[in-house]
């Protein structure tokens, strides 16, 4: 017999760009009796072998048994059916406390008039009635109505029934609790029960029915929820249970000592959309994204933003992902860009920056402090007569890891710089730092009691300072200890036009900034090119430092051995 019933009683969600009222819905109700159960096993046995004769079976089916035992139903969205219950109660007009209590009892009194009520045991709920916020609570009670006698609710469909609701335009915070104590680290179970409020923005109605024994409807025992429909302003339509599209019925035992089985079907009746109307909608929809298309266009602009010609625009997306290796506890970064000639950046772009400080966790052997710190940049490269006859210089970053102390004194513990990346795309970057070294103990203990440690006045002498104009930088007796390193991640993006017509190419080929790809692949290897031409430079300068003597006689000695050859 569980083949005979359909058992999945959950939720079914719609989505539907049509206005909800437009919304029908058909429900069946009827009652499963012996007599009729005997009836329908007659009809199916003896039928089927009579060929043109009938059977009397007037005695089983009276008339007066199927109008009583079945009803068949078609409601709308938020359309009102009075049960015998409200009929009696809002009949007397002294009962009625509230506006809609009067409003119902003036279409009662209607009814009675022109006698067109046309339901009997099926009735409906409308979310502004007092009762459709109870049957949340009643729904979890008779739960085994529409699904299997094992299911049970789950502890948060227990927990939501004891959960008050609320309006939009209700406050989500009492105004009596002050700003200073907000959360409430002990709430106790009054406290939650009145202040753990739901934001339900969604429509309620309830499709109930009577499934009392004939002559005592109206008692309240005896309402059963059939159906549950709610909807939201975005298009979503939930329905509990799911229509009978291609499923059987789904089965309601009723409760007391003389149970009786009922057979519920609900069906969708909404009329479908005329050809001519859908097709009216379909160009009203059309229209509204063409529009809507026009004004994003307006906003963005018809052109995709280029930079002019001759100009390359370098935008770079880092992080400071962490640190290691370092002696001291708490640390933080003091990072600035340096931007070689021919290079510019935005009037208002900040060139420099500093990070959260950030204690430090051991993993493995070494302590790291995770700082996840993002900033952002762009430059422009500007190529010019120039520029075109040099090596480019990629911008730097410069930065110096510092410790601060209980006392809120910081040192330094390392100095280090990244190159920008020549090539698009992401880059990790480990950099490992170094710190000037003050030779004895006193600078140790220093360092250790006091705070503060020798620092460089200028940044850039990291690498190669930016004004540095000599032949040779010399470093002679300057210490340094090195310490730990610094881990970024950069993600590059290049943008440029092409520098130089398609006809002129193959002259120009062997220049820096012939075309964007070419160079991308060209900024790899201007380290190359760059000690390639101190190399050349250095062999001019012995060369002119010879004799003249010895040059001839080098050149003639090279002739003789040539001739020989």
């Amino acid at each position: 017999m569980a083949d005979l019933w359909n058992t999945d009683s959950g939720e079914a969600v719609y989505r539907t760009r049509d206005a909800v009222k437009n919304l029908k819905v058909k429900v069946r109700i009827k009652r499963l009796t012996s007599t009729a159960a005997l009836t329908q096993h007659l009809q199916q046995r003896v039928l089927p072998q009579q060929e043109g004769g009938t059977i009397e079976l007037e005695t089983l089916t009276s008339q007066g048994l199927t109008g009583d035992h079945e009803e068949e139903l078609v409601v709308g969205w938020q359309e009102k059916f009075f049960s015998q219950y409200e009929m009696e109660l809002f009949q007397n007009e002294a009962a009625c406390q509230t506006p809609l209590d009067r409003q119902y009892h003036t279409e009662i009194k209607a009814l009675e008039k022109t006698k067109g009520q046309r339901n009997h045991r099926i009735f409906t709920y409308t979310d502004h009635d007092r009762y459709t916020n109870c049957l949340q609570l009643h729904q979890l009670q008779s739960s085994d109505l529409l699904t299997p006698t094992t299911s049970n609710p789950t502890f948060l469909a227990e927990r939501m029934t004891s959960i008050r609701h609320r309006r939009q335009d209700r406050r989500t915070m009492d105004s009596n609790i002050p700003k200073s104590k907000i959360i409430n680290w002990e709430p106790t179970e009054d406290f939650v029960k009145s202040s753990h409020v739901v934001n339900n923005a969604m429509q309620t109605m309830h499709i109930m029915g009577d499934l009392g024994p004939p002559g005592r409807l109206g008692q309240k025992e005896n309402e059963y929820l059939l159906l549950t429909i709610k909807t939201d302003g975005n298009g979503t339509v939930i329905v509990k249970p799911d229509f009978n599209t291609d499923s059987e019925p789904y089965r309601i035992v009723t409760e007391g000592e003389k149970k009786e089985v009922w057979r519920l079907t609900v069906e969708n009746v909404s009329s479908d959309m005329k050809p001519e109307e859908k097709d009216r909608e379909q160009n009203m929809y059309k229209d509204l994204y063409a529009r809507h298309k026009e004004y994003l266009s307006s906003l963005v602009g018809p052109d995709f933003e280029v930079p002019p010609a001759g100009i390359l625009r370098y935008m770079l997306n880092g992080e400071i992902v962490s640190a290691q290796g370092f002696e001291y506890d708490n640390l933080y970064i003091h990072f600035f860009m340096e931007l070689p000639n021919y290079w510019t950046s935005l009037p208002f772009q900040p060139l420099s920056g500093v990070t959260q400080t950030c204690r430090t966790k051991t993993l493995g052997k070494e302590n790291v402090a995770f700082f996840s710190h993002p900033f952002t940049f762009e430059a422009f490269y500007m190529c010019g007569k120039e520029a075109e006859e040099s090596i480019p210089q990629w911008p730097v970053i410069f930065f110096k890891v510092l410790s601060l102390d209980f006392w809120q004194r910081y040192r330094t513990e390392g100095y280090g710089y990244v190159l920008f990346p020549a090539i698009p795309g992401k880059h990790t970057i480990t950099c490992h730092t170094w710190r000037p070294l003050q030779m004895g103990t006193v600078s140790a203990l220093r360092r250790f009691f006091i705070g503060g440690s020798p620092e460089l006045e200028d940044h850039s002498y990291v690498r190669i300072p930016g004004t540095f104009k000599g032949e040779r930088l010399s470093r002679l007796g300057f210490s340094t200890e090195t310490t730990g390193n610094v881990t970024f991640n950069l993600h590059c993006i290049q943008q440029a036009r092409s520098f130089i017509d398609a006809t002129m190419m193959k002259k120009r080929r062997q220049k820096v900034f012939d075309q964007l790809g070419g160079f991308s692949q060209q900024g790899a290897v201007c380290s190359i090119l760059e000690a390639f031409h101190r190399v050349r430079k250095r062999m001019q300068e012995a060369r002119e430092a010879l004799p003249r003597e010895l040059i001839s006689a080098t050149s003639q000695l090279q002739n003789d051995s040539s001739t020989l050859a």
